[in-house]
């Protein structure tokens, strides 16, 4: 994965799909859109998931880098 392609994804965990989850929220709520919990627990699954993707290849590239600084 690119560092650009990790960092826009990083920036999709951290900032919008919490901002969406929570203005979709709010506004269900206020305006009695419809499924709020589960369009807002979608939300936050999806997101958890996609944090646990981004763990996984920061955790492989820092081994990665452990490992070719070994070779030297």
């Amino acid at each position: 994965m690119s560092n650009k392609v990790y960092d826009a994804l990083k920036y999709v965990a951290q900032i919008v799909l919490p901002a969406v989850a929570t203005l979709y929220f709010a506004l269900a709520q206020i305006w009695g859109l419809p499924y709020g919990e589960q369009i807002v627990g979608t939300i936050t699954a999806v997101d958890a998931f996609l944090g646990a993707l981004l763990r996984i290849t920061t955790i492989k590239y820092e081994k990665s880098l452990k490992e070719d600084g070994d070779d030297e």
